[in-house]
């Protein structure tokens, strides 16, 4: 691969867990970065630590670029990282349009990077969660959740919309009346812990901090007598769903105008 070829033409080549090389693959690639071809690109990957490291040292001391690409697993990480791509490429991006990309697009980095690629490119670079819709529309990895976050701000349609569209891809009806309670149930339980950080009360509730700060934004607009309605509305669907209706779908759809009809008048409680 890295021979001159006779075709001429520039290459990359790319060498996956480079900790796992043996001595002489170890040898070749180091003397190659010594003196590379300017038609070949290598690229190798490493895990960086102590494994393998005469590689790593001896890439580094030969003069290759060290790009480091730090494990994203988290929601809040991959947030920002939808954030800063978006910035890099020159545009600007909120939490709530940045949540919307990933709902839509997935957790795969490379098609979250392509995504804002191609935002960026169509658009003048100020992207809002009416941009995301107007270009993903449709696509969203729909879930109970997608339906819960919507109903518990008071987006009656894009819930109705987001749960027909469940029902429509194949999603089961119990998880998203199971999502829908918890949804109450947490933004509840963050109301009730009162004002701080959502890494104070993380701990302290026993969720993970992106799902604390979610509840909180969510909970304006909420009063203790509204969520006490909404919980009983959740259950009653519960009920429905798991045994008691004839129209599942029907009665999700009931719990969903309930829910925003606690939020909306307060609570009667």
């Amino acid at each position: 691969m890295l021979s001159p070829s006779l075709f001429g033409g520039c290459r990359a080549l790319v060498v996956r867990e480079g900790q796992d090389a043996k001595k002489d693959l170890v040898a070749a690639l180091v003397g190659y970065a010594r003196e590379p071809d300017p038609e070949v690109t290598l690229i190798v990957t490493h895990t960086g630590g102590g494994k393998g490291k005469a590689l790593a040292d001896g890439l580094r001391d030969a003069g290759a670029a060290v790009i480091p690409a730090v494990k994203i697993s988290r929601h809040r990480e991959r947030v920002d990282f939808v954030r800063n791509e978006i910035r890099r490429l020159g545009g600007k991006c909120g939490e709530d349009a940045a949540e919307a990309l990933i709902a839509s697009v997935g957790n795969d980095l490379r098609e979250l990077v392509a995504a804002c690629s191609q935002l960026v490119a169509d658009t003048d670079g100020r992207i809002g969660t009416e941009t995301v819709a107007r270009y993903y529309r449709g696509r969203a990895e729909v879930s109970g959740f997608t339906v819960a976050d919507a109903a518990m701000v008071g987006d009656v349609p894009g819930a109705l919309e987001a749960l027909r569209w469940a029902l429509h891809v194949g999603v089961d009806p119990v998880p998203i009346a199971d999502a829908l309670a918890d949804g109450v149930r947490t933004v509840a339980r963050v109301a009730a812990a009162g004002r701080g950080s959502a890494y104070q009360l993380a701990g302290q509730l026993g969720m993970p901090p992106w799902k604390v700060e979610r509840a909180q934004r969510q909970a304006r607009g909420w009063t203790p007598a509204a969520l006490v309605d909404a919980m009983q509305v959740a259950a009653d669907c519960n009920a429905a769903v798991k045994g008691g209706a004839d129209d599942r779908g029907y009665a999700l759809e009931r719990a969903i105008m309930g829910v925003a009809a606690a939020r909306g008048g307060g609570g009667t409680r």
